[in-house]
């Protein structure tokens, strides 16, 4: 089996390149490699929830739960430059990525952290989190992570999901409103799903 891009420790060879990308109306210089996520350009999914994404109501952290080399993160970090934006992911070459690219694109307002799932997370709150999540390892896992999210949230927090209907849009829109009751799907594009919870209960 080939190796995930959630793999704790990718074994790839590494192979970094370097380009340009704009996002918010933005120009990020982005360095990505092998054995992390969408290494070429940043994917449709995560530049629609970027674009689709509003600062949240209630004060707090914001979260980029798998964050990859970091372009959700990084943008929002540019964007809302008086919020904490933590970017989390289990791929250790990810994190590594992303931190150069803090420091390449002189982002400041950022705190990286190794975490599988949420697991670093438990005394921790957030007024947001947004997710791309790994589709590729499986519906328990992705679910966990909603659960997870939920009980980390401050109340009237928001999850913030994209998620393409063939990969499972539907039955993650039911899980999600079973956890938190007020969900809205904001935008369809392309096949795409840009969901929104509020944790009201």
């Amino acid at each position: 089996m080939s190796e995930q891009y959630f793999s704790k420790q990718p074994q790839s060879k590494s192979n970094p390149k370097t380009w340009t990308f704009p996002l918010k109306g933005l120009n990020f210089t982005f360095t990505t490699d092998q054995g992390v996520f969408s290494k070429s350009e940043v994917d449709f999914g995560s530049r629609t929830l970027i674009e689709t994404f509003t600062e949240p109501t209630v004060e707090g952290d914001i979260l980029d739960l798998g964050c990859g080399y970091g372009p959700i993160g990084l943008s929002l970090a540019k964007s809302f430059p008086n919020r904490k934006i933590v970017l989390a992911d289990v791929n250790e070459r990810a994190l590594y990525l992303a931190e150069k690219n803090a420091i390449q694109n002189d982002i400041h307002n950022v705190e990286l952290r190794v975490s599988d799932r949420l697991q670093s997370f438990h005394n921790r709150t957030f007024s947001a989190i947004l997710t791309n999540p790994p589709i590729r390892a499986g519906k328990k896992i992705i679910y966990q992570m909603f659960n997870e999210s939920f009980e980390v949230l401050v109340p009237k927090g928001e999850l913030w999901v994209v998620i393409q209907k063939k990969q499972g849009a539907p039955s993650a829109l039911k899980e999600i409103e079973e956890l938190f009751g007020n969900v809205e799907v904001l935008t369809k594009n392309k096949g795409y799903y840009i969901i929104r919870a509020i944790k009201d209960k």
